[in-house]
């Protein structure tokens, strides 16, 4: 009978465990960590039932193959990191020889850690060109009480961290939109950049973009640089809407014009979507709340539904 137990516990220790709600990143991913865990969990009921430890060998976790793979996390190796602002970084990670993610337009990847002995995952998405060679680079804003932030803080060069995906995105076609017109909050930022940097690298696209970036102050701007070379071509305008300067007077004055101090409200939005080029597509990217009111606003400026895309 004792026999009988051991071997039950030692079962129960190789049963997968089901994933906690905070580690599914909510972003609808296919397949997202539960069909891993419930694939995971099946393959473990017909080992057990047949008594067969060896039919879990098969249990690939992770890989070191440097593969970027959905259903499994791949090994990639930090090669730089640098402070943009006091609570956000930008990650760049290696890719072996002169590979590629190959990832397309707006697709994020989904990272695991583990903190506390609590495994934790997350959704970030690239802001290296999908076809980046050799790396791929992730803008991560640290939240003070966060899980993965502890766990993010940490990193440094060398160090080997694990991805999984490519998951969504916005399937963008050159000239399928007259414009647009992208509002993001914060690191909401990041999905927008491949797109831009599609349209400017391709000279047969003439996609008009109004970018509105939303942060609470001008040294909170992620990306200043960057941001400047994409907004030198003929088609991007860029505008800042910065809720906690009182002054434009303070900023250099080649950002005075296209800034604003407040928050992106309806009648900011109706200003903006006004002086579009043309009617504009809208592509949507912050925090829930700030989706939600954007959603809100666009629809009281004349833009429906079907013309928004939510990251």
């Amino acid at each position: 009978l004792q026999a009988m137990n051991d071997n039950e516990q030692d079962w129960m220790a190789l049963r997968p465990q089901e994933p906690s709600p905070s580690q599914c990143c909510g972003s609808g991913c296919k397949p997202c960590i539960y069909d891993v865990y419930e694939k995971e969990l099946a393959q473990w009921e017909r080992a057990k039932a047949m008594q067969d430890k060896s039919l879990l060998m098969g249990k690939e976790e992770q890989s070191n193959n440097s593969e970027l793979n959905p259903d499994t996390f791949t090994a990639f190796s930090v090669s730089s990191v640098e402070q943009l602002t006091e609570d956000t970084y930008q990650y760049k990670f290696e890719l072996p020889g002169n590979s590629s993610l190959r990832l397309s337009l707006g697709q994020h990847i989904v990272l695991r850690g583990v903190v506390n002995g609590l495994e934790v995952q997350r959704a970030y998405t690239p802001i290296s060109p999908g076809n980046a060679e050799g790396y791929f680079e992730v803008l991560i804003k640290c939240y003070e009480a966060g899980l993965m932030s502890q766990y993010i803080k940490t990193w440094k060069r060398g160090d080997v961290v694990f991805w999984r995906g490519p998951f969504g995105g916005f399937p963008y076609q050159p000239n399928k939109h007259g414009e647009l017109l992208m509002l993001a909050s914060g690191t909401g930022l990041a999905p927008m950049i491949p797109i831009l940097q599609s349209i400017t690298d391709d000279e047969e696209d003439e996609t008009f973009v109004t970018l509105v970036g939303c942060f609470p102050t001008f040294d909170k701007i992620y990306l200043k640089p960057r941001l400047q070379d994409l907004a030198r071509y003929w088609n991007i305008r860029i505008f800042y809407v910065l809720s906690q300067e009182t002054s434009l007077e303070e900023l250099p004055w080649s950002y005075q014009e296209n800034t604003y101090t407040s928050h992106l409200s309806e009648d900011l939005m109706k200003t903006i979507v006004n002086s579009c080029r043309r009617k504009p597509f809208a592509l949507i990217c912050g925090s829930s709340a700030f989706n939600e009111d954007m959603t809100r606003y666009l629809k009281a400026a004349g833009i429906e539904e079907n013309s928004c895309f939510v990251f």
